[in-house]
């Protein structure tokens, strides 16, 4: 296939440019700089020069791939509006392109905010419906387009995607364990997360390309549950500095923005995933990657 991905250059949709290519796709990349464009076309990469702003250009990819994957989002965390504004309307034009084609539109989702006393399935239908909703209600959005002939598939991955290289969540919270000196974990720490390696990630999104039917939800989960406590001290070990608790009136303080994520749990099962796509996680666990150096080398 021919595939356009947005996001091309990010931590996962870079991978996941590297993996579509090595299983013999081609790829399309959006590119908003110099700098992302010569990073594609290294790769042997078609690149649209453009962003999420730029929705003409998000139309150019989407008319001549057959498939879209869109990976790209502003992440704005002061002004969170804006960012779920643009992902709205991204996913809009990609879905309108699109539309009564069958190609595969893959969207990249959170698994944040599903539910909130079990792991979230791939059943669980996202709460956030319309333009005021959390990421503008794209998901929802990308899977009205099934019935106007497009094969949607959703992708919600877990907070922490994680490898060599990663300037996620993770990345935050080693940069205020040094900051602070301590390693924190808020409360008793038993609040937890999920956790996938990038590579496997890649990968989930490259099969769902390739075989997810119309309206799949995927879980890209290779860990259902991590405590933040256990983060925390694999961090600290990783930095040779104490691990302790953090009251939670003193997390934005001692955190930062990713304090309030630290502090929720956000645990999913990926079983129906793996069963609809052979898709077994390979790499390593997240406390192994961090104890490798994954975040202080």
């Amino acid at each position: 296939m021919r595939a356009f991905v947005t996001g091309a250059t990010g931590w996962i949709g870079s991978a996941v440019v590297d993996e579509l290519i090595s299983a013999g796709h081609q790829v399309i990349g959006l590119a908003r700089s110099d700098r992302a464009e010569q990073a594609l076309a290294a790769k042997g990469a078609g690149i649209v020069r453009g962003d999420l702003d730029d929705l003409a250009s998000l139309r150019r990819g989407a008319a001549q791939a057959d498939a879209v994957i869109h990976m790209a989002n502003k992440h704005d965390w002061g002004n969170p509006a804006e960012s779920d504004r643009s992902e709205r309307a991204a996913v809009q034009v990609l879905g309108d392109t699109l539309t009564g084609t069958d190609r595969p539109f893959v969207v990249a989702a959170p698994l944040s905010g599903l539910v909130d006393d079990r792991p979230a399935t791939e059943a669980d239908v996202s709460p956030a419906i319309g333009p005021d909703s959390n990421r503008g209600g794209s998901e929802n959005l990308a899977l009205d387009y099934v019935a106007r002939g497009v094969r949607t598939v959703i992708t919600r991955f877990a907070p922490s995607v994680h490898g060599h290289g990663d300037w996620g969540f993770v990345n935050f919270l080693t940069a205020a364990a040094r900051k602070q000196g301590v390693s924190g974990y808020i409360g008793d720490g038993s609040a937890a997360w999920s956790a996938v390696h990038r590579g496997d990630a890649a990968r989930l999104i490259r099969l769902g390309m390739e075989q997810a039917p119309a309206g799949t939800r995927l879980h890209a989960v290779a860990e259902e549950s991590i405590t933040t406590k256990a983060i925390a001290e694999a961090i600290g070990r990783s930095l040779s500095l104490p691990a302790d608790s953090v009251a939670p009136q003193d997390a934005d303080a001692h955190f930062g923005f990713v304090g309030g994520f630290f502090a929720s749990t956000m645990t999913a099962s990926s079983n129906a995933t793996r069963q609809l796509l052979r898709w077994e996680p390979t790499g390593p666990s997240l406390l192994a990657d961090i104890d490798a150096g994954a975040y202080t080398s």
